[in-house]
């Protein structure tokens, strides 16, 4: 499972955890019945404090995108990918919706927003390729 936190970011340690771990479902990176890494395997992995971690499995574990099974582990629901992508989507749809009210507030056209999230698009896709190829 690659994850990537950005600690210097905004957004919250748990939100960037909790949406790429849904986002791995609604893609189908993970598949139901997939065990993720334990709470102090993925801490540890991300310099995270075990307690972000614990909160995020279980609020997954709440929105039925992750289910625990005593003595064996964390694993990815049954439902997890329709569940993940719907929830996924909508969360998406409110934060464009935020950018676009940010763009228009500078004045930027619908063009321009379009051309800046194709930038943002290739960079990502640049940043995607450099990180899996350290990882190999």
């Amino acid at each position: 499972m690659l994850i990537r936190i950005e600690k210097g970011s905004s957004v919250p340690i748990s939100k960037q955890l909790a949406e790429q771990i849904a986002a791995q479902c609604a893609a189908g990176r993970l598949q139901p019945g997939d065990r993720v890494p334990s709470v102090r395997e993925l801490a540890r992995e991300l310099a995270v404090n075990q307690n972000t971690v614990l909160r995020v499995y279980e609020r997954l574990t709440g929105e039925g995108l992750l289910e625990r099974r005593h003595g064996q582990g964390t694993f990815v629901a049954k439902t997890a990918g329709k569940k993940a992508a719907a929830a996924h989507e909508k969360r998406l749809v409110e934060e464009l919706r935020q950018l676009a009210r940010q763009a228009q507030g500078l004045g930027l056209s619908s063009n321009e927003l379009h051309g800046l999230l194709a930038q943002a698009w290739e960079q990502l896709g640049a940043e995607t390729q450099q990180n899996e190829e350290a990882h190999h």
